[in-house]
């Protein structure tokens, strides 16, 4: 679908929505991540043949090291285009908002893609 078709202002809406969606148990680990909407990945970072919809940056809670004092939080990057294409319909968009949300969570709370796919959140 063409990205024009849900506009930014909308897109951070369904964020908002996906966001005040998640279950409460989640919600300790969201609280200290900062959840941002770019339009696209950089290039700089891109790989070839791979679209991200989203990335986790930081420092899963899992890790025995946790967060340096002073560093920046961890984030969470949703990519618009790459997930309104990825869509068939606008109606799907805010359903597709929230699974990439829940997976990068999952990469929060220290989730292995395999492990993700085992729970239904890949």
């Amino acid at each position: 679908m063409d990205p024009a078709a849900v506009p930014l202002d909308e897109f951070e809406g369904m964020v908002v929505d996906a966001l005040d969606s998640l279950p409460e148990w989640v919600l300790p680990v969201v609280e200290e991540i900062a959840v941002l909407v770019e339009e696209e990945q950089a290039e700089s970072e891109r790989r070839p043949g791979v679209a991200l919809l989203g990335l986790y940056r930081g420092v899963p809670r899992t890790s025995s090291h946790g967060r340096a004092p002073g560093a920046l939080p961890d984030t969470i990057t949703l990519y618009r285009r790459p997930i309104v294409r990825d869509c068939a319909r606008v109606e799907d968009v805010p359903g597709r908002v929230r699974a990439v949300l829940v997976h990068e969570v999952g990469h929060a709370m220290g989730l292995s893609e395999t492990r993700l796919r085992e729970l239904g959140w890949a």
